[in-house]
């Protein structure tokens, strides 16, 4: 019991808490919405190609500061995403072709570069490879602290934007009707995910960051069809998902953080699955019987 007692006692481990429950907020929620988009995969997309951003920046600059990291990684998730609209818009490719071959070049290209700075630096770049998995162990308060602070930012603006998002998405012609400039609420919306994918590749990484953001309102669908509680209950989700992640990654040294968390929110979808109020399968088998 004391053990465990001096094992959360730790300033640093409290923040890490904290900053994996509020991204997994984050999180759930906006994902609620860019699955009723059914724009999922572009999340996947913007994730993978975030990695060779981060790398870029390091070869230029040389230096680990978590902010010029992240501003490298928001640039090419952006560049990816309009490379989706472009190849989709200008050719007769379907956008989950196009979407797979951007997080092929993309992803290859990060790992590319990653192994070069592995190889031709002197050591300073110890840690870029936690962005691939993810890893809270290795995060310092001030890198929590952006993550808590950028996440916040992140559920206040869905919050504000609530009832504007809820149009757009399920009567964008009504919206448009009413004044409603539904570009502008899609480019807001597109700039939460590219938010939400940066400030979290540390904790979670390139690789499973969408998963927190696909998974938990995946699971919530399955308890209501208001997206109001969705909204809600995925959020919990993945809150429940990222605090789970960081503690037993924490506990469990050298374990990455991002395939904890995934496993977390994988096994709340399962539970949603088979006992889901509203879809769930076993309530199904009772309706029907």
């Amino acid at each position: 019991m004391e053990a465990v007692t001096s094992f959360f006692s730790s300033a640093n481990l409290q923040w890490v808490l904290i900053g994996s429950l509020l991204l997994g907020f984050a999180s759930g929620v906006i994902g609620s919405f860019v699955l009723l988009k059914k724009q999922s995969l572009i999340s996947d997309a913007m994730a993978h190609a975030a990695l060779p951003g981060v790398c870029i920046v390091y070869i230029l600059f040389q230096v680990k500061s978590v902010p010029f990291l992240l501003a490298g990684a928001a640039v090419t998730s952006l560049i990816a995403t309009q490379s989706i609209q472009t190849i989709v818009n200008r050719s007769r490719i379907k956008t989950d072709a196009a979407i797979g071959i951007i997080i092929s070049v993309f992803f290859g290209l990060g790992i590319v570069l990653l192994t070069y700075i592995q190889q031709n630096s002197s050591g300073n770049q110890a840690g870029l490879d936690s962005f691939i998995f993810g890893q809270a162990a290795s995060l310092v308060r001030s890198d929590v602290q952006l993550i808590a602070i950028g996440a916040l930012v992140l559920i206040i603006l869905t919050a504000l934007f609530f009832k504007e998002f809820k149009i757009s998405i399920f009567d964008p012609q009504f919206a448009r009707g009413i004044g409603l400039p539904v570009t502008f609420f899609n480019g807001v919306l597109l700039f939460l995910v590219v938010a939400v994918v940066v400030i979290g590749i540390q904790m979670v990484g390139v690789v499973l960051i969408a998963a927190l953001l696909i998974t938990p309102p995946i699971s919530a669908r399955y308890w209501t069809d208001r997206l109001g509680l969705m909204t809600i209950l995925a959020g919990i989700f993945g809150a429940i998902s990222g605090v789970s992640g960081a503690v037993l990654s924490t506990a469990l040294h050298n374990l990455p953080t991002g395939p904890v968390i995934v496993l977390s929110a994988s096994l709340i979808f399962f539970i949603s699955l088979l006992f889901g109020s509203r879809k769930g399968l076993l309530f199904k088998g009772v309706r029907h019987a």
